[in-house]
């Protein structure tokens, strides 16, 4: 299992879907920011050496000081200011992180719930082919439309699966990809796609249905249900 493993946590995203101008990350949830769940994870566990933290210019203070400083997180190393889009911001937090990095975890900081066995399928997955992402099974069936909202094709839902956080790389290889992306001003909507793009393969390990990212009102709601069950 890899013991040099250094994790990103993009906060830098806002709430407009939540209907709120609060960043979701810092929404209170059962008492305590939703980013508190991660870093109270990440905290905890052995194979995380290094955590950094991305969010933005405005909430750059208080994520700092009322939240790392004084929940004394002792693996958080720095708190940036991240940019337009969150792959601007992990970009910002690859290039923060030293050399002798081996793998990096890329997570969302409004996926409050991730799980310890999530993460070790993750290392196991990335040690042997530098790549790994965390997905579950589509439950729904999926349709590709035109523009004109007519289906054009039905997919098979057995292959169609959902993508989670966190996404875990070999470093050298996801900040290559990084780097190739930003001289050529190509974006993706998740790491795993610049990964695709300029290195290669990338695995998908049994992810957590319960690894909900908190996008949405009812959202919320069914995180906040889920850690009563929890408790």
């Amino acid at each position: 299992m890899a013991d040099n493993l250094r994790v990103v946590i993009a906060a830098a995203g806002q709430g407009s879907r939540m209907g709120i101008k609060t960043n979701k990350q810092f929404i209170m949830l059962n008492n305590k920011p939703v980013i508190a769940y991660s870093l109270d994870f990440f905290e905890k566990q052995e194979t995380v050496d290094e955590i950094v933290v991305v969010t933005s210019a405005k909430e750059l203070d208080y994520c700092r000081f009322e939240i790392i400083e004084k929940n004394k997180y002792q693996k958080v190393s720095a708190v940036l200011i991240g940019g337009q889009q969150r792959q601007d911001s992990v970009w910002t937090a690859l290039q923060y992180l030293s050399e002798d990095t081996d793998f990096v975890a890329v997570h969302d900081g409004a996926r409050p719930l991730l799980s310890a066995d999530v993460l070790s399928r993750l290392l196991t997955a990335a040690e042997e082919w530098g790549a790994a992402i965390p997905g579950v099974p589509s439950r729904d069936t999926i349709k590709m439309v035109n523009k004109d909202s007519f289906v054009r094709q039905t997919l098979d839902r057995n292959v169609i699966y959902s993508i989670q956080t966190p996404q875990v790389f070999k470093f050298k290889e996801l900040f290559t990809a990084y780097k190739y992306a930003d001289e050529e001003g190509f974006y993706a909507t998740d790491d795993a796609a610049l990964f695709e793009k300029y290195i290669g393969q990338v695995k998908v390990v049994e992810g957590d249905y319960d690894n909900i990212k908190i996008t949405t009102p009812l959202d919320l709601i069914i995180v906040q249900n889920l850690l009563t069950r929890m408790d």
